[in-house]
C-alpha cells in the first residue's frame, strides 16, 4: 500500500467523519471538500454524480410536499394514529408495521416523524417502554426504503438488476416478502425477549421522581383541510401508475416497446404530475411549500447525497480494478460479507441509496456481470440488499435522534459507548433476518 492510497483513504474516511460531526447537510459539504482533496491535490479523476438518485429524491419529495400543504400526511398520521390508540396492547407489531407501511407508501423514511410521539404516548398508557416500539418503528422505516418502488435505492437497485436478468417484478417481491417478514419476526423476538416493563426502569423512576415524565394527554385530533382525503388519493393512484408503468416496460412483461421513457424518467416526471394534480385539485397555495419539513428533509437528503455519494464514486471508480479481483474472490467464496460490507458502509454513507449506487454496480462489474448470461450469482446482491439499512448504526441519524428526543421516560437512550444505544440490537436483528430470507429465497425466484 503506497503513501498516495494511504493520503486517499484517509480522505475518504476523513469526510465521512467529518460529515457525522457536522450533522445534517454537513454530511454532503464534507463530501465536497473530500472531492477537491481528491482531485485537485491527491490527483484522482472526479466520479459520476449520482443525478438519477438526487432527481428522484427531489421528485418525489416535491409530490409529498404538495400532499403535506395539502393536509394530507395529517390525514395518514390520523389513521396512523387510530390504529395504535385503538390497539395499545400491540404496539410493538403495529408500531413498526404503521412505519413500514408509510415508507413503502411515500419512499422516504422521514413519515416516521409524525406518528413517534403517538408511539411513545400509547407505550406509556400500556407500561411499556417506549424504547422497544420506537426502535422497531425507526428501524422498520428505514429497512422499508430497500423495498419501496418510489426510492431512490429501489429504483438505483433496479437499474443494476434488470440488465442482469433480474426483473421488476420479482425484485419487488423479493424486497417487499424479505424486508415485511424480518420486521414482524423482529417485532416478536423484541416481545418476547425484552423485558418491557417501564416501571422497572431505573432511568424512568429517576425521571419520573423528579417530574420530567409529561403525563398523558390525549390531544384532540385537529381538523383536516377540507382536500386532505383528495390529496392522499391523487398521490396513491399516481404511485400505482408508478408501479404499472413500471411492470409495463420491465423485460418480463414488455406491454411497452419500444420505452421512449425508462424508469428513471417516468418516477421524476410522474411525481412532478402527482404534485401538479395535487396542487390543481387540491389548491394547494404553493408559497407554503417550500418552508414544509417534508420540504426541508428531501433537500437536506439531496445534498448529503450529492457530497457522499459523489465523494464516494469518486475513489470507488479510481480503485475500481483493485476492488473488482478482490470483490470477486471474496464475494464468490463468502457472499454473506457483502451484507456486511453494505451494513457498515452504509451508516457511513448516511443513505440507502448512496450505499446502492457506489457498491451495487462496482460488486455486479467486479464480478464479471455483464449480462444475464453471466449474472449467475446476482442474487447474492439481492439477497444483501437490505443491508444497506444500517443507518441507525450511529445514533445520529434524524428519526434516531426524533425517537429519543420524544421519549420522555428516558429508556430509548444513548449509552455510554455511544453504540450501546437502543436501535442497534432490534435493527441489526432486523437487517440480518431479511439478508437470511433473502439468501434463501432470491435464489429460489431468480
Amino acid at each position: 500500500m503506497d503513501i498516495m492510497l494511504i493520503l486517499q483513504i484517509i480522505v475518504l474516511f476523513g469526510g465521512i467523519y467529518l460529515g457525522v460531526k457536522l450533522g445534517g447537510m454537513g454530511i454532503g459539504y464534507a463530501g465536497g471538500l473530500g472531492v477537491i482533496i481528491l482531485t485537485v491535490f491527491l490527483g484522482m479523476k472526479p466520479g459520476s454524480i449520482p443525478w438519477d438518485v438526487i432527481l428522484i429524491i427531489a421528485s418525489v419529495i416535491s409530490a409529498i410536499t404538495a400532499m403535506q400543504v395539502a393536509g394530507g400526511l395529517d390525514y395518514l398520521v390520523q389513521i396512523a394514529e387510530r390504529i395504535l390508540r385503538n390497539n395499545p396492547k400491540y404496539i410493538n407489531y403495529l408500531a413498526p408495521i404503521v412505519t413500514y407501511l408509510l415508507t413503502i407508501f411515500a419512499g422516504t423514511g422521514h413519515t416516521a416523524f409524525s406518528v413517534l410521539p403517538v408511539i411513545t404516548e400509547v407505550a406509556k398508557g400500556q407500561n411499556i417502554k417506549p424504547s422497544a416500539p420506537l426502535a422497531l418503528a425507526v428501524v422498520s422505516s428505514q429497512v422499508a426504503i430497500t423495498a419501496s418502488p418510489i426510492s431512490a435505492a429501489f429504483v438505483a437497485m433496479t437499474g443494476v438488476c434488470e440488465p442482469l436478468g433480474v426483473s421488476y417484478p420479482i425484485l419487488l417481491l423479493i424486497c417487499i416478502v424479505t424486508t415485511f417478514a424480518a420486521v414482524i419476526l423482529t417485532a416478536f423476538i423484541v416481545n418476547m425477549v425484552y423485558d418491557l416493563d417501564l416501571s422497572k426502569d431505573p432511568v424512568y423512576q429517576d425521571r419520573l421522581a423528579k417530574g420530567m415524565v409529561k403525563e398523558i394527554v390525549v390531544e384532540e385530533q385537529k381538523e383536516l383541510l377540507p382536500y386532505a382525503k383528495r390529496s392522499v388519493v391523487i398521490f396513491g393512484i399516481g404511485v400505482l401508475f408508478v408501479v404499472a408503468y413500471a411492470l409495463a416496460i420491465s423485460d418480463s412483461v414488455k406491454l411497452i416497446d419500444p420505452v421512449r421513457l425508462g424508469r428513471d424518467g417516468a418516477i421524476i416526471s410522474f411525481m412532478l404530475t402527482i404534485g401538479a394534480a395535487i396542487v390543481m385539485f387540491c389548491k394547494v397555495d404553493t408559497s407554503k411549500l417550500l418552508g414544509t419539513s417534508t420540504f426541508q428533509s428531501g433537500m437536506n437528503a439531496c445534498i448529503c447525497v450529492l457530497g457522499i455519494a459523489w465523494l464516494g464514486t469518486t475513489f470507488v471508480s479510481g480503485y475500481i480494478d483493485p476492488i473488482k479481483s478482490v470483490a470477486s474472490e471474496v464475494v464468490t467464496k463468502y457472499p454473506y460479507l457483502l451484507a456486511v460490507a453494505l451494513y457498515f458502509l452504509s451508516c457511513l454513507l448516511y443513505s440507502q441509496a448512496a450505499t446502492t449506487k457506489i457498491m451495487m454496480p462496482a460488486v455486479a462489474l467486479a464480478m464479471g456481470m455483464t449480462s444475464p448470461e453471466n449474472s449467475g450469482q446476482i442474487w447474492i446482491l439481492v439477497a444483501s440488499f437490505a443491508a444497506v439499512s444500517g443507518l441507525f448504526v450511529l445514533p445520529t441519524y434524524p428519526t434516531v435522534l426524533g425517537a429519543i428526543a420524544m421519549d420522555d421516560t428516558g429508556t430509548t437512550r444513548v449509552g455510554k459507548y455511544v453504540f450501546n444505544h437502543s436501535f442497534i440490537i432490534p435493527g441489526t436483528i432486523m437487517v440480518a433476518i431479511a439478508v437470511a430470507l433473502g439468501f434463501i429465497i432470491a435464489p429460489m425466484l431468480i
